[in-house]
Order: structure tokens, then C-alpha cells, then sequence
């Protein structure tokens, strides 16, 4: 199925379904460096990774310096959530054209016991063509995970043959140094992400 031809309207139905993907309640302001009872610093989201992409190729974060990073875990059996935010990533990075080319989209999966890279390569293909898909072992996608404060946990549902993952569903936005610029919710839209986008491209 090609995913990309999901409504963008679609999107509102699933808003009641993220607070329990999210982080929990105040866990972004635990990630802020203090001092006394100012914020100060940047917050600490992000960091090294090492990873197997989607055409069987290790690679580093570091791979991206010099583009911005939208960075989205998720996982490709994923039934309405992932796809949904991945068709916001693809028309945000067809709104900004061709400054496309300076931001580097990522799908960390928090399944690699299925989302092998073979499987990846089928499922990315069906957003934009930019879009990397990663994977690992179990520890690669814990260590990545951690970095960016990710939650996610292996589920059963009673009414599917096949587990589910529960996990976070932010989308990370990431400087040309890899360090963290801010966070969307799985709601947010296209407009407004391409608009971030284009804002902080202006800056490279």
C-alpha cells in the first residue's frame, strides 16, 4: 500500500490515541539543564549512533552533519500511527522542495526483531525518497532509543495475531551538528513543520 495517498485529514481522528505513545508528563523539562529555577543549556536529546540502513550499510550519525535531522522512531508493522507521521515527514519535505536535499529524515525502527533491513527498503519506499530507514540489534535500537529518550515496549493485543510496540512517537528536530533544535507532536502538520523546516535552513 502506498501510504503516502493517506488523508492528511486522517490525522485529527488519531490525536486521541498519542498521550499514551508520549513521553510522560514532564519529561521533557527533566532533560533541561538547570540552574536554580531557570532553564539553561540545551536539552539533553540526541546523540551518537550506530546503525544498519536500510541498504544494509552501517552508518553513524555523523553521516548527517551539515543537513538537519527529522528524526522519527517507530516500526513498520505499525498499523495508523508511524505511517501517518511518516506522510507528515514526506509532505513537509515536498513543501520545501528542493532545499530538501538539506535535511537527512530518519526512521529508527523499535522492532528490529522484524524490521529487518529488507523489510525497511519495502516500507520506506513508499514515502519520500530521501527517507532512510535504520535498524540494528537489539542493542544498537536500545542505545539509539536512549539517546533521544525514547520510550518503547513490546505489546500484546488480545485481538491481533501479531504483537505490537508501544514507544514515542515525537518527531526530533536536529542541527547540522546533531544537536537538538526542538520536538513535534504526532499531530503536528505539514504547513507548520515545513515552515520550521524552512526557518532553520535559513540559518545553515
Amino acid at each position: 500500500m502506498n501510504f503516502r495517498l493517506v488523508a492528511i485529514g486522517a490525522l485529527a481522528a488519531l490525536a486521541g490515541v498519542i498521550g499514551a505513545l508520549a513521553f510522560v508528563p514532564g519529561a521533557i523539562d527533566g532533560l533541561l539543564p538547570k540552574r536554580g529555577d531557570i532553564t539553561v543549556g540545551k536539552a539533553l536529546i540526541g546523540g551518537p549512533f550506530e546503525l544498519t540502513s536500510h541498504d544494509g550499510k552501517r552508518v553513524r550519525d555523523a553521516k548527517y552533519r551539515g543537513k538537519l535531522m527529522l528524526v522519527y522512531f517507530g516500526f513498520t508493522y505499525c498499523p495508523d500511527i508511524c505511517p501517518a507521521g511518516l506522510q507528515v515527514i514526506s509532505a513537509a519535505l515536498d513543501n520545501i522542495g528542493a532545499q530538501s536535499d538539506k535535511v537527512a529524515p530518519l526512521f529508527i525502527t523499535v522492532d528490529p526483531e522484524r524490521d529487518t533491513p529488507e523489510q525497511l527498503k519495502s516500507y520506506v519506499s513508499s514515502f519520500h525518497p530521501s527517507l532512510t530507514g535504520l535498524t540494528g540489534s537489539a542493542a544498537d535500537i536500545s542505545a539509539a532509543a536512549k539517546a533521544y529518550r525514547v520510550y518503547y515496549r513490546k505489546a500484546q493485543d488480545p485481538s491481533l495475531s501479531e504483537y505490537t510496540m508501544d514507544h514515542t512517537s515525537f518527531v526530533y528536530l536536529m542541527d547540522d551538528k546533531g544537536d537538538f533544535i526542538t520536538h513535534f507532536p504526532h499531530a503536528v502538520t505539514p504547513d507548520k513543520l515545513a515552515a520550521r523546516l524552512k526557518a532553520e535552513l535559513e540559518k545553515l
